[in-house]
């Protein structure tokens, strides 16, 4: 998880004013091990900040993605981009029935972004490696239906 101190310098980096409802999307990202959407990330923080625009949510997001701080993930097969502002290496497990993703991290993540790193030139500012299937929870739901 990144620390809530890097996502503002992030944003000052891009160019964008530190207000509250900036600051309420950087802290929510930083403290939740969920990977929510941005209209989710909309609805929690406008209960606090009730004038807090949709467009808001994605320009920060947009900022905080091209400049390494988040990892855009894409769909979990629910049609809408999630968010990861952990970007330290791992792995991320999504199940296709339910669009639930969990971090999976592994010693093996650190060695390929070294070596990937050495051996490209590129300067890594995130990584994305996705699994899909189905959790424990959507495996016995479904094994229980078969049964049926």
């Amino acid at each position: 998880m990144s620390s809530l101190n890097f996502f503002p310098s992030t944003l000052k980096q891009a160019g964008l004013r530190l207000t509250p409802q900036r600051i309420a999307i950087c802290k929510l990202l930083s403290e939740t091990e969920t990977h929510p959407t941005a209209t989710a990330i909309f609805d929690q923080i406008r209960i606090q900040y009730p004038s807090l625009s949709l467009m808001t949510v994605y320009n920060t997001l947009n900022a905080l993605v091209n400049l390494g701080a988040v990892n855009q993930l894409g769909a979990a097969g629910d049609d809408q981009d999630h968010y990861d502002g952990n970007t330290a290496p791992h792995i991320n497990l999504v199940c296709i029935s339910c669009h639930k993703i969990v971090d999976l991290t592994s010693p093996y993540m650190a060695n390929l972004e070294d070596e990937i790193s050495a051996t490209s030139g590129y300067k890594l500012l995130g990584a994305r490696i996705m699994y899909y299937g189905l959790c424990p929870n959507c495996r016995k739901r479904f094994n229980s239906n078969k049964k049926e």
